[in-house]
């Protein structure tokens, strides 16, 4: 017997306590993702929910690791004008290691999570 995937429902990261407030402006504003409705009463800790595409990003309350190789990998359309787009914003980006039909790169979020951008030749 084995597991049927069927798709990333979710992935969850960290923002200090007193940056959520900021996380929410960057992640709804800076980056443009649609906030949802998340179940608060379920929750003991604060949070917010955000859609992208068919999948979920969800921020959770907790300190935050800083750069490491754990990172969530986002796929996009553009991705020089992503970069552009996150320079403006003040965010400071990491090239990485070519990988063959693949351009991309890395990107702290002001909160200390990792994340990659990807763009598929």
């Amino acid at each position: 017997m084995s597991i049927t995937f069927k798709r990333i429902n979710h992935f969850h990261i960290c923002i200090p306590a007193d940056q959520l407030e900021e996380a929410r402006i960057f992640y709804q504003e800076v980056l443009g993702l649609e906030l949802i409705a998340r179940p608060d009463t379920v929750f003991e800790k604060p949070g917010y929910w955000f859609n992208i595409g068919d999948v979920q990003l969800h921020l959770g309350v907790e300190k935050a690791l800083g750069y490491t190789e754990r990172h969530t990998a986002l796929e996009v359309s553009d991705l020089a004008s992503a970069k552009k787009h996150l320079e403006e914003n003040g965010i400071e980006i990491s090239s990485q290691p070519k990988v063959a039909g693949w351009e991309r790169f890395a990107f702290l979020d002001p909160f200390g999570n990792r994340m990659e951008l990807i763009q598929i030749e």
